[in-house]
């Protein structure tokens, strides 16, 4: 019977770079920048490392291991490229983590990595999806997140403008913590009605609630839990990590609410399950979540059951979500103001709970952390993978 992975492996050294238009640095140097600090916080060498993962959507020479291999001297040993759309950084987490729970290799490397202002990314979809989705419209990222902001709006009884200051309320608190953190793209402080009066990308999502487009890297060193203590006093472990994607069913589910992404709530019930979690708006302490939208930010609380079906508002404006708040989300500013690499994003969000949890986050600590969870989300609400991860002392 599959017993999961709580508590068998053990991270024991993270790096990761600046965010932003880093039009000094190519893929390679933002991969070694994030490895080195990586290596000088674990404290190990090179030849420590029998095997590495690692993730890239837009920022790869072919489709294999060897440009992580050949950038970082890696000679000979086994390395894996991943992709899962924007939960790629956590799926090499996920491959390393896996290997060592097995008991294949004693350490593992995980790096994800995107240099996205180089390729051009950003603006309107590419078309690079199923057949039947060039059919249907509202299909880039802002018009689908449009959608789900104005039917949750219309299902909850929030008026345009009721709905549109809750969302302005999430960008509003991430720009908050993005000034604590030397390493956010964005870090500049922004009124709640400078939001709410932003330019129009898709109604009623506004220039600030989107988030930025950027180069950047993060990456992990993992052991098996039992020889952490050989390495540092104050390892991470892992309580859960889950990796969830929808068959595309619910895209044509009559009943389907547009208010939720059920993908994430079914993932996040599986890692509570595995992490041994009954109550996550008391046990969990923080949490990075994927706010590609501020709107997708607001109804991940309630698919991760931080707040009640329909009721998030009341927690986003009570300030239960600040830094100073029961239960603080993007402590380090989030996809909205530290950037969102894409297939670094995940790994990101751990380096943050790592250093919270280990009271290493300087101006932005949060106090006396038990357990961080990180949630990534790729896709579209209907159409998505979802990848959960919770990790502790």
């Amino acid at each position: 019977m599959a017993q999961g992975i709580k508590d068998k492996v053990a991270i024991i050294g993270m790096g990761c770079t600046r965010f932003g238009e880093r039009w000094d640095m190519s893929v390679e140097d933002l991969m070694v920048e994030a490895y080195k600090e990586c290596m000088e916080d674990a404290r190990v060498d090179k030849k420590d490392i029998d095997a590495a993962w690692w993730a890239a959507l837009y920022s790869m020479q072919g489709f294999t291991g060897l440009q992580l291999s050949q950038t970082l001297k890696l000679q000979y040993l086994p390395v894996t490229h991943v992709e899962n759309a924007c939960a790629s950084g956590t799926e090499a987490l996920r491959g390393a983590a896996y290997a060592l729970a097995s008991g294949a290799c004693d350490m593992a490397l995980a790096v994800g990595v995107e240099k996205l202002k180089d390729v051009g990314y950003g603006g309107l979809p590419d078309l690079k999806t199923p057949a039947e989705f060039l059919t249907m419209p509202n299909m880039s990222g802002p018009g689908v997140y449009a959608m789900m902001a104005t039917r949750y709006f219309s299902r909850y009884g929030l008026s345009p403008d009721e709905g549109k200051r809750m969302i302005a309320r999430v960008s509003w608190k991430s720009h908050q913590n993005g000034l604590n953190n030397p390493k956010a793209h964005l870090r500049r402080a922004v009124s709640l009605d400078d939001i709410v009066n932003a330019p129009i990308i898709a109604w009623p999502l506004g220039l600030f609630d989107c988030c930025g487009v950027s180069d950047g890297s993060a990456a992990a060193i993992l052991v098996r839990a039992e020889d952490a203590k050989k390495y540092r006093e104050d390892p991470v472990y892992i309580k859960s990590l889950q990796i969830a994607a929808a068959s595309g069913a619910d895209m044509w589910y009559t009943e389907y609410d547009y208010t939720h992404a059920e993908t994430g709530y079914q993932c996040g019930i599986r890692a509570y399950k595995e992490a041994g979690i009954n109550n996550p708006r008391e046990e969990i302490s923080m949490a990075e979540v994927h706010d590609c939208f501020s709107i997708t930010e607001a109804v991940t609380m309630e698919d991760l059951q931080f707040s009640p079906r329909g009721k998030v508002r009341e927690d986003i404006e009570s300030g239960f979500f600040d830094l100073d708040g029961g239960l603080p989300i993007q402590p380090d500013g989030g996809l909205k103001c530290f950037g969102h690499p894409i297939a670094a994003s995940g790994i990101r969000m751990i380096y943050e709970i790592y250093k919270q949890l280990q009271g290493k986050a300087g101006d932005r600590q949060i106090k006396n952390p038990k357990l961080g969870l990180t949630h990534n989300m790729g896709g579209y609400p209907p159409w998505s993978v979802v990848g959960v991860a919770i990790l502790g002392l």
